[in-house]
């Protein structure tokens, strides 16, 4: 399912091989997992980008990872030749914490169980009608368990990102649309049940990481609940263009926002289409570079992805501080202003540092970048992350991944003012806090490696600094892993 997500911006629980500006990104805090035989992306499109775009022949150039029944997928197989291909995955995620929780709010040291099985379908139909360059792609899941962060009082990064947004049903709809690629991948249009934050502020190898900090995309840009985020889609357009240059592109969509798009009372299955819950449009624009360094040699071995973008709301949020008379809403009882616009910002890259001669697609990658949301209505009003990535260091295992990454984000100062108000007047704070929020740091270290041919293991280790953004609370470690399985 990897290959899947690379080519049309799904989640992925291992790096992607792609050139795509879109790769994964979240499920209400989330992906879909998927396992390659190749580790890591392949150089960047100047390199990569054909002349006859792999879009424009999805099918004829697509790479199936590894599976327990590769009958169904294979090359020459029914389903290729029409035109089609069905993939099928498990990706389950256990956590427990180690250290005991602070004392007096209720909450336990414990352990829990969170996973997905997705399906994905992908249909070319210059081979089904002769329709050239235009395909289409659905994805269904369904998801299970719970996440064990919640368990010491933190609301802000799930330890395990297949947690939340499925509805608690057999076949949740996350995404359905079409595709259409024009001038030989100059120009592509996209239309249907999309997620925004699979084609914008997404990155090809954050979901090395098991954590919803970085895991689909850094979890400050998904800051919004009106922000469409695996496995969540609604009513979008995108459009992207490479007008000058193969490894420069620019793209930009409107997304028809919904109220409740992660709620089951509200969107249970993901297939409730009729945009009877529409409250508004967002407007994503993104621009991207991605270069490859050559070796002396004149060799490509250092692909990277640059990315800049902006997004504007047309949907009616809530002040954090102030109420509509503009004073402090936590004293004057008051409701909290309405602003019928917001904004969020984002810079995001990934470089390769290093790269094995034995084994040219794998190597050492640098990924870090920044978040900054409109701060008087977001909870989250700026993140910075970086990470490295390292496999193709054993060169008999050029599979095996190593990944640490680093994240913090900041609290709105009007969050901050309003709970310590609240505090204050002994009133029930926002955000499930039980005390003042102001800033929040995870780092997690894993090891993923492959066992035959179609399951992935990885070992994880956590470590929460000020959970839930809260100084009161005691910092958490984190041990668990992750497995996935490739099933056709």
């Amino acid at each position: 399912m990897l290959a899947l997500c690379a080519v049309f911006g799904t989640a992925s629980a291992k790096p992607q091989p792609t050139d795509s500006p879109s790769p994964e990104t979240d499920m209400a805090s989330d992906q879909s997992g998927s396992h390659t035989d190749d580790p890591t992306p392949s150089p960047g499109a100047a390199a990569t980008l054909p002349k006859a775009s792999a879009y424009e022949n999805v099918i004829g150039n697509f790479p199936v990872p590894p599976s327990l029944f590769p009958i169904v997928n294979k090359r020459t197989g029914w389903l290729r030749r029409h035109g089609t291909i069905i993939q099928l995955d498990n990706l389950n995620e256990f956590m427990g914490a180690v250290t005991a929780p602070t004392s007096g709010h209720g909450y336990r040291q414990g352990s829990s169980n969170a996973g997905q099985y997705a399906l994905n379908i992908l249909t070319d139909w210059d081979r089904v009608l002769g329709w050239s360059g235009f395909t289409t792609h659905a994805v269904i899941v369904g998801r299970y368990g719970t996440t064990a962060n919640r368990m010491f009082g933190d609301w802000l990064a799930h330890s395990q990102e297949t947690y939340g947004g499925g509805g608690n049903v057999v076949a949740h709809l996350v995404m359905a649309y079409g595709e259409q690629h024009l001038w030989e991948d100059r120009l592509s249009v996209a239309a249907g049940r999309m997620s925004q934050l699979s084609d914008f502020a997404s990155g090809s190898l954050f979901c090395t990481f098991m954590n919803n900090s970085f895991c689909g995309r850094p979890k400050g840009a998904a800051d919004s609940s009106y922000y469409s985020s695996y496995p969540a889609s609604v009513w979008a357009l995108r459009v992207r263009a490479r007008p000058l240059r193969r490894d420069v592109y620019v793209q930009a969509g409107v997304y028809f926002a919904e109220e409740g798009i992660y709620s089951p009372a509200m969107n249970r299955s993901g297939f409730h289409l009729s945009g009877a819950y529409h409250v508004g449009e967002i407007f994503p624009v993104e621009l991207g570079w991605q270069p490859s360094f050559r070796r002396h040699s004149g060799e490509v071995a250092f692909p990277g992805h640059y990315k800049l973008g902006f997004a504007v709301e047309r949907v009616s949020r809530a002040e954090n501080f102030l109420d509509t008379l503009g004073n402090p809403y936590a004293d004057s009882g008051f409701s909290a202003a309405r602003q019928n616009g917001s904004w969020s910002s984002w810079f995001l890259m990934d470089q390769r540092l290093w790269t094995s001669r034995r084994h040219p697609k794998t190597g050492l990658s640098f990924l870090g970048g920044a978040v900054f949301n409109a701060p008087h209505t977001a909870l989250r009003d700026r993140q910075f992350y970086a990470g490295f990535t390292w496999n193709g260091f054993w060169a008999s295992h050029p599979a095996d991944t190593i990944g640490l990454a680093f994240s913090y984000v900041h609290i709105a100062d009007g969050v901050q003012k309003s709970e310590a108000h609240l505090m204050r007047r002994k009133r029930a704070l926002p955000y499930k806090a039980t005390g003042v929020q102001t800033d929040a740091e995870v780092v997690e270290l894993n090891y993923s490696f492959p066992v035959g041919r179609a399951v992935t293991l990885e070992p994880d280790i956590q470590y929460y600094h000020h959970p839930n953004g809260q100084a009161n609370l005691r910092d958490a470690l984190m041990l668990g892993f992750r497995s996935h399985i490739e099933i056709f």
